[in-house]
């Protein structure tokens, strides 16, 4: 018998194995270093439990004892607050602001094109192009800082960090004029909470 998520002590994460904004989240939780129960599920197949916590039955979908939270900035900004060290967010507005811009515009140009070459088909290849120049006209942003747009780690990286990880999967290669994003990529992807965030699935995602 499966235990209800309400009656759970220990935070809980209903995940997939390979979605970007379920590993965005499981990044914010490693960062962290937060102990919780990982639900891997079938998006197409949502569980009953799921399906009573959020009507939407939409992942990630975080549950903290009785309350539930199912849009993806709202989880992190949630556990950034809910769990304020280390911080994940600079203190100004200013940067907050430009942070939180920068996130907007990698879900509605970066992602789209993800699901793009997922589907597969003719038109994946254009969206493999489409995402290779997004990311090469993002190019000052990695450039600005040890980190995207910070010098230290930030609820943006957590997206950002899970796109860079799995260009070779994708078959986009950024070339030599890519390396900064690849040394940017290189630097989260061997800290220990980079390796608690991935699926097994998520590492094979690489050699």
């Amino acid at each position: 018998m499966v235990q209800s998520a309400r009656s759970r002590t220990v935070l809980t994460l209903y995940t997939t194995a390979t979605g970007i904004q379920c590993h965005r989240v499981r990044l914010v939780l490693a960062a962290k270093g937060v102990s919780y129960e990982r639900v891997v599920v079938d998006p197409d197949k949502p569980p009953a439990d799921l399906l009573d916590l959020n009507p939407y039955g939409t992942v990630p979908t975080l549950v903290d004892r009785d309350l539930t939270l199912y849009h993806t900035p709202v989880v992190c900004e949630y556990l950034d607050e809910r769990y304020p060290h280390p911080p994940l967010m600079p203190i100004d507005p200013l940067s907050r602001a430009r942070l939180r811009l920068a996130a907007v515009r990698i879900e509605r140009d970066w992602l789209p094109e993800v699901d793009g070459i997922l589907a597969g088909g003719r038109a994946a290849d254009a969206a493999r192009k489409r995402l290779r120049e997004h990311l090469l006209s993002a190019l000052p942003l990695f450039k600005a800082a040890k980190f995207f747009l910070n010098p230290e780690m930030s609820l943006t990286d957590c997206l950002v960090a899970p796109v860079v990880w799995r260009l070779p999967w994708l078959g986009v290669d950024l070339g030599r004029e890519g390396k900064p994003i690849i040394d940017y990529g290189e630097r989260l992807f061997h800290s220990q909470g980079f390796a608690r965030s991935l699926t097994p699935e998520e590492k094979a995602m690489r050699p």
